[in-house]
């Protein structure tokens, strides 16, 4: 098994243990993007090819990087940007209406 492959393990890992132990929604929000970061490697590193060359060069080559991978990588970190900032933008909101950024004096006064 790949050393990178291993370290994404245990970074999805501590994404989710952040997730799990978290009091606030910014924590939950750092959490999260510590897990998509960890996927985002992992896919990454399974995709790599060691010695690879570029898939348009005009000689034949041997061994050849394929760039899906990297395109829907790209794509989910645009996506994940995205979706940090809306979800900031709600706990600001929260924390205007509110008052607190905590879960549980969140759910204690709606249920």
């Amino acid at each position: 098994m790949k050393l990178e492959i291993l370290l994404s393990f245990v970074i999805v890992l501590i994404g989710l243990f952040g997730l799990s132990t978290s009091k606030g929604i910014i924590k939950t929000i750092i959490s999260l993007n510590i897990t998509q970061a960890a996927i985002i490697l992992l896919f990454l590193s399974i995709g790599a090819t060691e010695g690879g060359e570029i898939p348009i060069l005009n000689g034949v080559t041997e061994k050849i990087v394929d760039p899906i991978p990297q395109a829907l990588m790209i794509t989910t970190i645009v996506i994940g940007a995205s979706i940090t900032a809306l979800s900031l933008m709600l706990a600001i909101k929260v924390f205007h209406y509110y008052g607190t950024l905590s879960w549980k004096e969140l759910f204690d006064r709606e249920g």
